[in-house]
Protein backbone atom coordinates (compact mmCIF):
# COMPACT_ATOMS: atom_id res chain seq x y z
CA UNK A 1 0.00 0.00 0.00
CA UNK A 2 1.48 3.32 -0.95
CA UNK A 3 0.62 6.90 -1.78
CA UNK A 4 2.54 9.62 -3.52
CA UNK A 5 1.94 13.37 -3.58
CA UNK A 6 4.14 15.32 -6.00
CA UNK A 7 3.45 18.06 -8.48
CA UNK A 8 3.39 15.58 -11.38
CA UNK A 9 4.50 11.96 -11.17
CA UNK A 10 4.82 9.23 -13.77
CA UNK A 11 4.13 5.93 -12.02
CA UNK A 12 6.33 2.94 -12.84
CA UNK A 13 4.97 -0.55 -12.14
CA UNK A 14 8.13 -2.66 -12.08
CA UNK A 15 8.72 -2.70 -8.33
CA UNK A 16 4.99 -2.57 -7.67
CA UNK A 17 4.39 -5.76 -9.69
CA UNK A 18 7.27 -7.62 -8.04
CA UNK A 19 5.72 -7.04 -4.62
CA UNK A 20 2.47 -8.51 -5.94
CA UNK A 21 3.24 -12.20 -5.45
CA UNK A 22 6.86 -12.42 -6.62
CA UNK A 23 8.91 -10.96 -3.77
CA UNK A 24 6.01 -10.69 -1.33
CA UNK A 25 2.94 -12.69 -0.23
CA UNK A 26 0.35 -10.19 -1.50
CA UNK A 27 -0.96 -12.15 -4.49
CA UNK A 28 -4.75 -11.69 -4.32
CA UNK A 29 -5.25 -8.50 -6.31
CA UNK A 30 -3.79 -5.12 -7.13
CA UNK A 31 -5.09 -1.67 -7.86
CA UNK A 32 -3.99 1.87 -8.68
CA UNK A 33 -5.96 5.10 -8.29
CA UNK A 34 -4.68 8.34 -9.75
CA UNK A 35 -6.29 11.74 -9.75
CA UNK A 36 -7.17 13.97 -12.66
CA UNK A 37 -8.23 17.15 -10.84
CA UNK A 38 -11.08 16.11 -8.52
CA UNK A 39 -11.84 12.89 -10.39
CA UNK A 40 -10.00 9.59 -9.90
CA UNK A 41 -9.26 6.80 -12.34
CA UNK A 42 -9.24 3.36 -10.75
CA UNK A 43 -7.49 0.42 -12.41
CA UNK A 44 -7.61 -2.86 -10.51
CA UNK A 45 -7.57 -6.59 -11.04
CA UNK A 46 -8.24 -9.59 -8.79
CA UNK A 47 -5.09 -11.51 -9.68
CA UNK A 48 -1.38 -11.67 -8.92
CA UNK A 49 0.22 -8.40 -9.97
CA UNK A 50 3.54 -9.99 -10.93
CA UNK A 51 1.77 -12.26 -13.44
CA UNK A 52 -0.68 -9.72 -14.84
CA UNK A 53 -0.60 -8.97 -18.55
CA UNK A 54 -2.93 -6.08 -17.84
CA UNK A 55 -0.08 -4.29 -16.04
CA UNK A 56 1.74 -3.81 -19.35
CA UNK A 57 -1.26 -1.87 -20.62
CA UNK A 58 -1.28 0.22 -17.45
CA UNK A 59 2.46 0.85 -17.70
CA UNK A 60 2.12 1.96 -21.32
CA UNK A 61 -0.39 4.60 -20.18
CA UNK A 62 2.49 6.51 -18.56
CA UNK A 63 0.35 7.73 -15.66
CA UNK A 64 0.84 11.36 -14.65
CA UNK A 65 -0.93 12.66 -11.57
CA UNK A 66 -0.52 14.79 -8.46
CA UNK A 67 -1.85 11.99 -6.27
CA UNK A 68 -1.37 8.25 -6.82
CA UNK A 69 -2.60 5.57 -4.41
CA UNK A 70 -1.81 1.91 -5.01
CA UNK A 71 -2.57 -1.30 -3.15
CA UNK A 72 -1.55 -4.95 -3.35
CA UNK A 73 -3.90 -7.36 -1.62
CA UNK A 74 -3.42 -10.38 0.62
CA UNK A 75 -6.97 -11.61 1.18
CA UNK A 76 -7.87 -12.04 4.85
CA UNK A 77 -11.57 -11.17 4.72
CA UNK A 78 -13.74 -11.62 1.63
CA UNK A 79 -13.15 -13.72 -1.47
CA UNK A 80 -10.62 -12.90 -4.18
CA UNK A 81 -12.68 -10.76 -6.57
CA UNK A 82 -12.68 -7.38 -8.26
CA UNK A 83 -15.27 -6.00 -5.86
CA UNK A 84 -12.94 -6.74 -2.94
CA UNK A 85 -9.85 -5.27 -4.60
CA UNK A 86 -8.53 -1.91 -3.39
CA UNK A 87 -8.34 1.05 -3.67
CA UNK A 88 -12.02 1.83 -3.12
CA UNK A 89 -13.70 5.05 -4.23
CA UNK A 90 -16.91 7.03 -3.60
CA UNK A 91 -18.16 10.44 -4.72
CA UNK A 92 -18.86 13.05 -2.08
CA UNK A 93 -19.13 16.82 -2.44
CA UNK A 94 -18.37 16.68 -6.16
CA UNK A 95 -15.03 14.92 -5.58
CA UNK A 96 -13.88 11.32 -5.78
CA UNK A 97 -12.63 10.05 -2.42
CA UNK A 98 -10.12 7.19 -2.52
CA UNK A 99 -9.31 4.76 0.29
CA UNK A 100 -6.81 1.96 0.93
CA UNK A 101 -6.36 -0.07 4.12
CA UNK A 102 -3.76 -2.54 5.33
CA UNK A 103 -4.72 -4.71 8.30
CA UNK A 104 -7.66 -6.57 9.82
CA UNK A 105 -10.65 -4.95 11.50
CA UNK A 106 -12.35 -7.74 13.38
CA UNK A 107 -16.15 -7.98 13.39
CA UNK A 108 -16.64 -4.42 12.12
CA UNK A 109 -19.62 -5.59 10.06
CA UNK A 110 -21.43 -6.89 13.14
CA UNK A 111 -21.21 -3.73 15.25
CA UNK A 112 -24.24 -1.46 14.97
CA UNK A 113 -22.27 1.75 15.59
CA UNK A 114 -20.23 1.25 12.40
CA UNK A 115 -23.11 0.59 10.04
CA UNK A 116 -23.66 3.17 7.30
CA UNK A 117 -27.00 4.07 5.74
CA UNK A 118 -25.90 6.25 2.84
CA UNK A 119 -22.72 4.44 1.80
CA UNK A 120 -22.85 0.68 1.44
CA UNK A 121 -20.11 -1.79 0.52
CA UNK A 122 -20.11 -3.46 -2.89
CA UNK A 123 -17.92 -6.30 -1.63
CA UNK A 124 -17.58 -8.04 1.72
CA UNK A 125 -14.26 -6.88 3.15
CA UNK A 126 -13.64 -5.16 6.47
CA UNK A 127 -11.70 -2.48 4.56
CA UNK A 128 -14.63 -1.37 2.40
CA UNK A 129 -17.00 -1.54 5.36
CA UNK A 130 -14.65 0.83 7.19
CA UNK A 131 -14.47 3.14 4.18
CA UNK A 132 -18.25 3.40 4.05
CA UNK A 133 -18.27 4.31 7.73
CA UNK A 134 -15.65 7.00 7.12
CA UNK A 135 -17.64 8.42 4.22
CA UNK A 136 -20.81 8.46 6.29
CA UNK A 137 -19.04 10.65 8.82
CA UNK A 138 -17.33 12.77 6.17
CA UNK A 139 -20.75 13.49 4.60
CA UNK A 140 -21.70 15.43 7.73
CA UNK A 141 -19.12 18.09 6.86
CA UNK A 142 -19.12 17.73 3.05
CA UNK A 143 -22.87 18.12 2.50
CA UNK A 144 -22.56 21.90 2.60
CA UNK A 145 -22.43 24.66 -0.02
CA UNK A 146 -18.69 25.05 0.48
CA UNK A 147 -15.99 22.43 1.00
CA UNK A 148 -14.98 21.89 4.64
CA UNK A 149 -11.72 23.32 5.93
CA UNK A 150 -8.73 21.08 6.63
CA UNK A 151 -9.22 21.09 10.40
CA UNK A 152 -12.76 19.73 10.04
CA UNK A 153 -11.58 17.00 7.68
CA UNK A 154 -8.71 16.10 9.99
CA UNK A 155 -11.01 15.79 13.00
CA UNK A 156 -13.28 13.32 11.21
CA UNK A 157 -10.34 11.27 9.94
CA UNK A 158 -8.59 11.25 13.33
CA UNK A 159 -11.75 10.08 15.07
CA UNK A 160 -12.22 7.38 12.44
CA UNK A 161 -8.73 5.85 12.71
CA UNK A 162 -8.89 6.03 16.50
CA UNK A 163 -12.03 3.89 16.48
CA UNK A 164 -10.68 1.52 13.83
CA UNK A 165 -7.53 0.93 15.87
CA UNK A 166 -9.67 -0.58 18.64
CA UNK A 167 -10.88 -3.26 16.19
CA UNK A 168 -7.51 -4.36 14.82
CA UNK A 169 -4.73 -3.13 12.60
CA UNK A 170 -5.61 0.13 10.84
CA UNK A 171 -2.98 1.43 8.44
CA UNK A 172 -4.99 3.79 6.24
CA UNK A 173 -4.38 6.03 3.22
CA UNK A 174 -7.30 8.26 2.23
CA UNK A 175 -7.58 11.16 -0.20
CA UNK A 176 -10.38 13.61 -0.97
CA UNK A 177 -8.48 14.92 -4.05
CA UNK A 178 -7.18 17.93 -2.11
CA UNK A 179 -5.20 16.20 0.64
CA UNK A 180 -3.87 12.73 1.40
CA UNK A 181 -4.41 11.54 4.97
CA UNK A 182 -2.09 8.75 6.13
CA UNK A 183 -2.47 6.87 9.41
CA UNK A 184 0.34 4.58 10.55
CA UNK A 185 -0.65 1.88 13.01
CA UNK A 186 1.48 -1.28 12.90
CA UNK A 187 2.17 -4.45 10.92
CA UNK A 188 2.89 -8.00 11.98
CA UNK A 189 5.43 -9.99 9.95
CA UNK A 190 4.84 -13.64 8.94
CA UNK A 191 7.24 -14.52 11.78
CA UNK A 192 5.14 -12.59 14.29
CA UNK A 193 7.45 -9.58 14.60
CA UNK A 194 5.90 -6.17 15.22
CA UNK A 195 6.81 -3.71 12.44
CA UNK A 196 6.02 -0.05 11.65
CA UNK A 197 2.75 0.47 9.81
CA UNK A 198 4.00 3.04 7.29
CA UNK A 199 7.27 4.57 6.10
CA UNK A 200 7.84 7.93 4.45
CA UNK A 201 10.51 9.48 2.25
CA UNK A 202 10.86 12.71 0.28
CA UNK A 203 12.58 13.04 -3.08
CA UNK A 204 13.54 16.61 -3.93
CA UNK A 205 14.03 17.07 -7.64
CA UNK A 206 14.67 20.81 -7.91
CA UNK A 207 18.17 20.15 -9.23
CA UNK A 208 17.18 17.40 -11.63
CA UNK A 209 18.47 17.92 -15.16
CA UNK A 210 17.08 14.62 -16.42
CA UNK A 211 14.32 12.26 -15.37
CA UNK A 212 15.08 10.72 -11.99
CA UNK A 213 14.02 7.17 -11.13
CA UNK A 214 13.59 5.47 -7.79
CA UNK A 215 12.07 2.05 -7.26
CA UNK A 216 8.35 2.43 -7.64
CA UNK A 217 8.36 5.94 -9.14
CA UNK A 218 9.74 7.75 -12.14
CA UNK A 219 9.93 11.50 -11.69
CA UNK A 220 9.68 13.72 -14.72
CA UNK A 221 11.99 16.71 -14.98
CA UNK A 222 10.29 19.42 -12.95
CA UNK A 223 10.98 22.90 -11.67
CA UNK A 224 11.61 22.87 -7.92
CA UNK A 225 9.09 20.18 -7.01
CA UNK A 226 9.14 17.57 -4.27
CA UNK A 227 7.65 14.09 -4.21
CA UNK A 228 6.45 12.61 -0.93
CA UNK A 229 6.15 8.82 -0.90
CA UNK A 230 4.46 6.77 1.83
CA UNK A 231 4.49 2.98 1.74
CA UNK A 232 4.06 -0.09 3.94
CA UNK A 233 7.69 -1.05 3.28
CA UNK A 234 10.65 1.00 1.97
CA UNK A 235 10.80 0.78 -1.84
CA UNK A 236 14.37 1.98 -2.43
CA UNK A 237 17.82 2.22 -0.88
CA UNK A 238 17.45 5.87 0.09
CA UNK A 239 16.55 6.95 3.63
CA UNK A 240 13.02 6.09 4.71
CA UNK A 241 11.59 7.24 8.04
CA UNK A 242 9.21 5.24 10.17
CA UNK A 243 5.92 6.99 10.92
CA UNK A 244 5.32 6.33 14.63
CA UNK A 245 2.37 4.22 15.67
CA UNK A 246 -0.83 6.20 15.91
CA UNK A 247 0.42 9.25 14.03
CA UNK A 248 -1.28 10.92 11.06
CA UNK A 249 0.54 12.61 8.19
CA UNK A 250 -1.41 14.98 5.94
CA UNK A 251 0.15 15.64 2.53
CA UNK A 252 -0.47 18.18 -0.21
CA UNK A 253 1.63 19.08 -3.25
CA UNK A 254 4.69 17.19 -2.02
CA UNK A 255 4.64 18.68 1.48
CA UNK A 256 3.61 17.55 4.95
CA UNK A 257 0.89 19.88 6.24
CA UNK A 258 1.17 20.77 9.92
CA UNK A 259 -2.14 20.87 11.83
CA UNK A 260 -1.74 23.54 14.49
CA UNK A 261 -5.25 23.77 15.91
CA UNK A 262 -6.02 22.22 19.27
CA UNK A 263 -8.39 19.29 19.19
Amino acid sequence: MCSSVPAEVSFSLDEFSRHGGLTDLHKDGWGIAYYDNNDARIIKEACTASESGYLKFVKDLSIHSKIIISHIRLATQGEVSTRNTQPFTRELGGKQHVFAHNGDLLEIDTKEEFKSKRFRPIGNTDSEFAFCYLMENMSKIWDQETAPDLVSRYKVFASFVSKMSTLGIANVIYSDSDYVFNHSHKRISPDGDLLPGLYMTCRRCSACETDVAIDGLELDKLNSKDVMLIASVPLSDEKWFEIPEGEIRVLRNGEVITITDEF
